[in-house]
């Protein structure tokens, strides 16, 4: 499920080599889902692979558009597990590309679909 949301940069750290197979790259976006709130939300962001320049164009202090992925993973040593969360972005562009839209104050992206009348006869699900 992608997300997409607003914000100001406010730090990006250099691309970690974790192996010879994959680098990771991380930033951080401040976000508020009210620009009157005086509470911000602190984001960090992943990068990998050969998305770890996306972020490369941008200066902290910069209003950012972020597409992003959650993932979570479960991972277990000695009998303990553990799990992990990460905001795995996808995409980055500058917040004043499309000023007008509604990610652009902040929100998640419409996901709701609308559906024909002549789809929904052709719909057989129970709901």
């Amino acid at each position: 499920m992608a997300f997409e949301i607003t914000g100001k940069l406010v730090e990006k750290y250099d691309t970690q080599t974790m192996s010879e197979k994959f680098k990771k790259r991380e930033f951080v976006v401040e976000y508020r889902d009210n620009p009157n709130s005086s509470f911000s939300e602190f984001l960090k962001f992943q990068l990998t692979q050969d998305r770890c320049n996306l972020i490369d164009n941008y200066q902290v202090g910069q209003d950012l558009r972020v597409a992003f992925n959650l993932r979570g993973r479960k991972w277990e040593k000695d009998g303990t597990v553990s799990y992990f969360s990460n905001l795995e972005a996808w995409k980055i562009e500058s917040a004043s590309v499309q000023s007008g839209s509604p990610a652009a104050s902040g929100s998640l992206p419409d996901t709701s679909s609308s559906v024909s009348a002549a789809d929904d006869a052709n719909n057989d699900l129970p709901f």
